[in-house]
């Protein structure tokens, strides 16, 4: 529930009037969640001091859950779960980190919730800001900035470096691809909420710029899924993520993290992307490694690629973000959250991938994933392939297999998409809801109609994005207004070129009173309470037993 005056307290006392009890205050947007008698909710909806009363509904990332990290004795040599454990006892990162490649010179698109200034993420150029595609671009304090912390959590794990660490410092946070830059496009809001039309849009956007003004994106981390059935030779999101694909860039998605008895999310279910599951990460001894309990297989006709600990991983920690102040129990020693998920998974691979790259520039995406899956273990718990697909990536075998016989000949025949399906198809059971308006059938974020057939020509093309205008419609940070779903443009001048400097953060880009280090200010946004279930997995709290 959220107040006009932007006070959780205002949002308070009308709930309590109404004879609804409060849950918790949500400060950073000026709400608060409560129980409300059903009977009650239009009355509290009209009331003059309410903005918005939006139901509840469970947000979905691939992210299972953040995890209990009371018990958990960290050491970032020794812990089982952190990066520089899986990465070097796991996947075997040190192969190539030994001989010089640590992602140097490669970008890795990041089509999340955005990235937090935290310490891991700060050394100079680490972050690359595209357009923020979310609703919160119109507030100065929170364009870019991770508000869920999600994003940050997979920026870590891709490319995390604390200043000046070196890739033979134990007790220093390292990402898979230290040497790696983040480019940064924000599409998820505070709650996590966002459409497939954003997540399309923004996979345009790095087709079109992926190197524009020095960029050299050659990866695309994409935590985002929903339960959509339509056939991937017909849905939009598919066809987005094979031009990107097609242009050069290895597209890694998360396979889901609705149980192992369940399809892959869609874009997962292309056959041409990297689909990643999830294993424990206690050890690779044969017959002990495990397929997690909440991770998707898949079908005989597509299931995963690969798989890679997703378990209790420990990255980098927003604070005062909405998973933090909801998951106390996550935190350790400070500035790390321990989450699970195919989310975590996926960024293992977008980081080894970034390595592959470094060290041979010249592979296609279709060698890439080639080399991944053919330099893999299978010796696993569970025998079903449907689980494990090549099972888990070594980068030490990957380095041998090119010094021995070059990078292999390697082609993808599947036949292609052609994005002429609907769009509401491609959302499957997730849609967004502001106030009573649910945005459905064939519009996008701005309620302007759907045209497959001239965006799927103009995406092959790379003319979807024109300066600040996407289908048809200026993207701006002052764009959100908060109107419904009702075919109206929402004012705000273009999105250009110019406002993304293609430069990171600063030292003077944050001031102490929006970024203290170790929580959010008291600033709230202005805007519309927003929710949505777009995110492919389960909920932002305990991971599932």
């Amino acid at each position: 529930v959220t107040a006009t005056d932007g006070l959780a307290a205002t949002a308070s006392d009308v709930v309590q009037d109404v004879g609804g009890s409060i849950g918790t205050e949500l400060g950073l947007i000026g709400s608060v969640s409560a129980t409300v008698p059903a009977a009650a909710l239009d009355t509290l909806r009209a009331e003059p001091a309410i903005a918005s009363a939006v139901v509840d509904a469970p947000l979905q990332l691939t992210t299972a859950g953040w995890d209990d990290a009371t018990k958990v004795k960290f050491n970032p040599s020794t812990y089982e779960g952190t990066v520089n454990r899986v990465g070097g006892s796991i996947l075997q990162v040190d192969a190539y980190w030994a001989q010089g490649y640590d992602g140097s010179g490669v970008d890795v698109a990041l089509i999340d919730s955005g990235v937090a200034p935290v310490n891991g993420l700060t050394y100079p150029g680490k972050i690359i800001n595209g357009p923020d595609l979310s609703f919160e671009p119109q507030s100065d304090v929170f364009r870019h900035l991770d508000t869920f912390g999600h994003g940050t959590h997979m920026a870590g794990i891709i490319a995390g470096r604390d200043d000046g660490a070196s890739t033979d410092d134990n007790l220093a946070f390292l990402g898979v691809a230290p040497g790696s830059r983040i480019v940064s496009v924000k599409v998820a809001d505070e709650d996590g909420a966002t459409d497939v039309s954003q997540v399309i849009a923004a996979i345009d956007w790095v087709v079109q710029h992926r190197n524009d003004d020095g960029l050299n994106i050659g990866v695309i981390n994409l935590s985002f899924g929903t339960d959509s059935t339509q056939s991937y030779q017909l849905d939009p999101l598919a066809y987005a993520v094979e031009q990107a694909w097609k242009a050069g860039i290895v597209v890694v998605v998360a396979a889901g993290n609705d149980g192992n008895d369940a399809a892959l999310r869609n874009p997962a279910t292309d056959p041409f992307v990297i689909a990643v599951g999830a294993t424990n990460s206690a050890t690779t001894r044969p017959k002990v490694t495990s397929v997690l309990d909440f991770s998707n297989c898949g079908t005989s006709d597509r299931f995963v690629d690969v798989v890679v600990p997703g378990e209790s991983i420990a990255s980098l920690r927003v604070p005062g973000s909405n998973a933090d102040d909801n998951n106390p129990q996550s935190v350790v020693a400070e500035r790390y959250m321990l989450g699970s998920g195919t989310s975590q998974a996926a960024a293992f691979v977008s980081g080894t991938a970034a390595l592959i790259i470094d060290r041979n520039p010249e592979a296609t995406p279709d060698q890439v994933k080639a080399l991944l899956m053919r330099n893999a273990g299978d010796r696993f718990r569970q025998t079903d392939a449907l689980c494990v697909g090549a099972g888990l990536p070594n980068l030490e075998w990957v380095r041998n297999d090119i010094q021995s016989d070059g990078l292999p000949v390697a082609a993808q025949s599947y036949s292609a998409s052609t994005g002429l399906g609907l769009l509401e198809d491609a959302r499957g059971a997730d849609h967004l809801e502001n106030d009573s308006a649910i945005l459905e059938g064939e519009q996008d974020i701005f309620g302007n109609a759907w045209d497959g057939t001239s965006w799927s020509t103009a995406a092959a093309l790379g003319t979807s994005w024109s300066g600040g205008d996407w289908n048809g419609t200026s993207w701006s940070g002052s764009s959100w207004s908060g109107s419904s779903w009702s075919g109206t443009s929402w004012s705000g001048t273009s999105w250009s070129g110019s406002s993304w400097s293609g430069s990171s953060w600063s030292d003077t880009s944050w001031s102490d009173k929006f970024w203290s280090g170790t929580s959010w200010s008291g600033s709230s946004w202005s805007g519309s309470s927003w929710s949505g279930t777009s995110w492919s997995g389960l909920s932002w709290g305990q991971r599932p037993d």
